[in-house]
């Protein structure tokens, strides 16, 4: 069996896939000062409880995004699961994918595993919104090469900046403002819709962009734990797919071991 690490500047997601069939999956906050003993005892516990064996799990692969935590990534894998992790990134891990940036070596690694598992899924040309730490926006063509994109402020991020940055806005949570008018009356009305509905007016604006310097007709696919609030107000956003970035390490995975 394998363990599947995305390692985000928010949360760490694991999960464990039996070949293609994935079993169970964990999330956790990213703690620069968490070390591989308390990842370790937590997500055992976890994965035990879930009817999964520990021994059981053999291989894992990692993208990280987090520099700082692969050490204890690393040592959680051996420690706990007795395997040697391949991360996304290192030498001897091939993407079967090209990607055709200026510099390769810093592109995310999930911005570059999101287009794998969206081309084997969807096909191309694509364009790939996920919506989490930063808004992305990840072009790949027919072939399923990489082909760049765009980085967006995320929204939670955005909202407690609003927040830290002036004396009397509130700090808010992120929600549709329905069928209220654009035009707030009141504090909160007013920040609620310029945040929402300026995020779906950048979500629009940069896909029609894309499209139109491509020059092609183009499925547009999001991920991440806030796609399904913005793809019910836009029609920009064909498919919702929240398990993409562990599907396509899977996916890397399944490439590395034939």
């Amino acid at each position: 069996m394998l363990l599947a690490i995305d390692c985000g500047n928010t949360n760490v997601v694991f999960a464990v896939y039996d070949g293609d069939t994935q079993l169970g999956q964990w999330r956790a906050a990213t703690k620069t000062d968490r070390t591989s003993d308390e990842y370790g005892i937590w997500l055992t516990q976890l994965v035990e409880r879930d009817g999964v064996k520990v021994s059981a799990i053999t291989e894992a692969i990692v993208a990280s995004v987090v520099p700082g935590k692969n050490f204890d990534l690393k040592r959680l894998c051996e420690k706990y699961f007795n395997c040697k992790p391949r991360f996304i990134g290192d030498a001897d891990v091939g993407l079967g994918a090209a990607v055709r940036v200026d510099n390769p070596k810093e592109v995310g690694a999930d911005r570059v595993i999101n287009a794998i598992a969206a081309h084997a899924t969807y096909g191309g040309p694509l364009i790939v919104i996920d919506f989490g730490t930063a808004t992305t926006f990840d072009v790949v063509d027919k072939t399923g090469a990489y082909c760049g994109g765009c980085i967006a402020p995320g929204i939670n991020l955005s909202m407690e900046a609003l927040h830290m940055a002036t004396a009397q806005l509130p700090r808010l949570q992120v929600v549709n403002p329905g069928q209220a008018p654009v035009i707030g009356t009141s504090t909160v009305a007013a920040m609620t819709s310029g945040v929402f509905w300026g995020y779906i007016g950048l979500i629009e604006g940069l896909v029609a962009r894309i499209k139109a310097e491509r020059g092609e007709k183009m499925v547009v696919v999001a991920t991440g734990g806030l796609a399904p609030l913005f793809a019910e107000s836009t029609a920009v956003i064909e498919h919702i797919d929240p398990d993409l970035t562990m599907r396509g390490l899977q996916q890397v995975h399944k490439r590395n071991s034939k």
